[in-house]
């Protein structure tokens, strides 16, 4: 049992972006290839985020032997750049210490120095070190480290990469489908009414190749060079698929177009509106599959954005900003009003009302004082304190959810993995199919069944040109052509992404795509209320008046809170202004953290606040005691108001609900 925990201790998990898959089929390859690699027990790859995800033991396996195993197989991986401005070198032993301490690193790649410039540019794998580690082994040589120019997050580059892809597979299709409706339409130009519409040269084989040329080796050049690195390499997916049906029907077009008398049906039998066509069709379902893509990876990308990239912290006495994720356990944190905590981490000194609406959906902001918790990525609204930092970095709460939805991403469910085993064979399967067609028809079937007068369906070629060995290429070329998409490899995946990703943005976290999958079977949903059900922002509720002069209270109460900037002061404000009112300024204001708010309005003075400010003043709540404990029973927040020492009545402000729920 010991040896059994120990094994387990042992293990090590990263996340290996990789790069070049395009299908369910490239899933398997990369999968299997990472399984056959020694002292790797665990291997899950997702198509949609481009990730792998691999548990090993670090005394057996290492990270460039998995990257040696999926470049063998024809993809890449995907690294994180960074330019660092380096002071303190002299002479080019500082470079061959700096190269040394960091090319050491686990995850860094390359990693270059220039004396001259005073730079340095470092490649490596962002889920194995981090940029901090690299500059912390900088600086533990002695020298100075900086970033020199403020690098994108990780998110923002890959952003940039897939709006690169969105924008060539946009011009690949603004060039196939013209070229191919133009293709289709002189295709069929002598038959139905088109003649009358359509000139006839459209229909000449030779401007038919003019025309088709252009997307076959303009946006089909694609498929026919990855499947090319492929074969390469001992390994098949969608491209070769794409490659052979859009080649075979090209080719066969091009002989029959050129050299009509080679056997393969005669002039009219041209297919080139299946290559022009069929290139289109594929490449839309690539321009669409980059745009979802970049879609499903916005929800992280905002809590990502959540984070404050800055942190004001003591060190030596003095006040310093650091970047948020230099912050170390036991650093005094400094946050001013309206400002966002950077990490997660206890009071120390000060007050505040914090808004923790993005981490728990209350719209009422959470009063802090010392002992309390503050929560990184929360926004701090009204006072200043100081907090000493407890967790940073990927401990951090805010980067707990950010790893939850990326590994709900990262995750298979049941149909996933099914979908993939099946598409990790078909491209083989497939070929077979064709090939055992070819025979059949080559060697027995043409001389059983052909009819030399049968017409292909829809066009205007009779079978009588064809031989056995034209014949049985084209049933064969027919099967590869319509096994083509790449629909159950994708489906999943992109449906993964999209689920995960949209829950995450209205704050619905999953866990895994086990649990995106069990949510078919759901019968009962219970739902918090919180920002789910209600507006997610504090509105007024109930003005009890002594002496029954609500609107007057209200007055009173929303004269006082007109200078505060707490959210439950501007639901007053906002209340009265709702009901027509014109609030003055008051002509002092101040606030008493924790308590409420003390102002002056003509001679008068007003408070409002909770039952501590009340007793401090001396004020007897007497009947209206009993109606606030009401009030809070039905999750309301009461506030007393006074004026001149005397009880005035009761403000009630609680997150309603929305119109639209049932």
């Amino acid at each position: 049992m010991a040896d059994q925990h120990e094994a387990q201790q042992q293990k090590t998990r990263v996340v290996i972006p990789v790069t070049g898959m395009t299908c369910a089929s490239c899933v398997a390859h990369v999968t299997q290839a990472l399984e056959e690699v020694s002292g790797v027990s665990q291997v899950q790859v997702n198509l949609a985020s481009g990730r792998a995800s691999v548990e090993y033991d670090p005394a057996r396996a290492a990270l460039p032997d998995m990257e040696r195993a999926i470049r063998d197989i024809g993809y890449g991986v995907g690294r994180e750049a960074a330019l660092l401005h380096i002071t303190g070198m002299t002479c080019a032993s500082c470079v061959e210490k700096i190269q040394a301490a960091v090319g050491d690193l686990p995850g860094v790649s390359r990693i270059t120095v220039n004396l001259a410039s005073g730079t340095g540019r470092v490649e490596y794998l962002s889920g194995v070190t981090s940029l901090k580690g690299i500059k912390g082994a900088i600086t533990d040589l002695g020298y100075g480290v900086e970033e020199k120019l403020e690098g994108e997050a990780a998110l923002d580059r890959e952003r940039q990469e897939r709006q690169r892809e969105v924008r060539r597979q946009l011009v690949n299709l603004l060039l196939a489908a013209p070229l191919g409706i133009a293709v289709m339409v002189g295709t069929f130009q002598p038959y139905w009414f088109l003649p009358r519409f359509i000139p006839e040269w459209m229909n000449n084989k030779v401007f038919l190749f003019f025309l088709t040329t252009p997307v076959v080796l303009g946006p089909g050049r694609q498929f026919f060079v990855n499947s090319f690195r492929g074969l390469r390499r001992g390994v098949t997916d969608m491209n070769l698929l794409y490659a052979t049906g859009i080649g075979a029907a090209y080719l066969i077009a091009v002989i029959n177009t050129f050299w009509p008398d080679a056997g393969f049906g005669g002039r009219e039998a041209t297919y080139y509106e299946a290559a022009a066509l069929l290139t289109a069709f594929i490449v839309l379902g690539r321009y669409l599959e980059a745009v979802t893509r970049g879609r499903t990876s916005e929800a992280i990308r905002k809590l990502m954005k959540l984070q404050p990239k800055m942190a004001r912290i003591l060190r030596d006495g003095q006040e310093v900003e650091v970047h948020a994720d230099e912050v170390v356990l036991g650093d005094m944190v400094i946050v001013r009003p309206g400002e966002s905590i950077p990490v997660d981490g206890l009071v120390r000194e000060g007050y505040s009302a914090v808004d923790e609406s993005m981490l728990t959906g209350e719209s009422l902001p959470v009063e802090k004082k010392p002992g309390d918790e503050a929560i990184g990525g929360t926004l701090n609204k009204t006072g200043a304190f100081r907090f000493q930092a407890t967790r940073v970095g990927k401990d951090t709460a805010q980067s707990q959810i950010i790893q939850m939805v990326e590994n709900a991403q990262l995750s298979k469910p049941p149909i996933q993995r099914l979908a993939d085993t099946v598409a990790g064979h078909f491209i083989l399967g497939v070929h077979l199919i064709a090939l055992l067609v070819f025979l059949f028809w080559f060697f027995l079937g043409f001389d059983w069944w052909f009819v030399p007068e049968t017409r292909l369906i829809l066009t205007p070629y009779v079978l009588s040109g064809l031989g056995a060995f034209g014949f049985a290429l084209l049933t064969s070329i027919s099967v590869l052509v319509i096994s083509c998409p790449c629909a159950v490899g994708l489906a999943t995946p992109s449906a993964i992404m999209a689920g995960t990703g949209k829950g995450a943005e209205h704050g619905i976290l999953f866990k895994g795509g086990d649990a995106l999958e069990a949510t078919s079977k759901l019968t009962t949903i219970v739902f918090d209320k919180t920002g789910t059900l209600t507006r997610g922002e504090p509105s007024v509720t109930d003005v009890v008046a002594e002496g029954g002069e609500e609107t007057e209270a209200l007055l009173l109460a929303a004269v006082a809170e007109k200078n505060s900037e707490h959210p439950l002061g501007e639901a007053i404000v906002r209340a009265a202004r709702g009901r027509g009112m014109e609030v003055p300024d008051a002509q002092s204001f101040e606030a008493i953290p924790g308590h409420g708010v003390v102002a002056r309005h003509g001679g008068w003075e007003v408070l409002l606040g909770n039952r501590k400010l009340m007793a401090e003043r001396g004020i007897a709540l007497g009947e209206l005691l009993a109606r606030a404990e009401a009030l809070e029973n039905e999750g309301k927040t009461a506030m007393f108001l006074a004026v001149d020492g005397h009880r005035r009545g009761i403000i009630a402000v609680a997150d309603t609900l929305k119109p639209n729920s049932a």
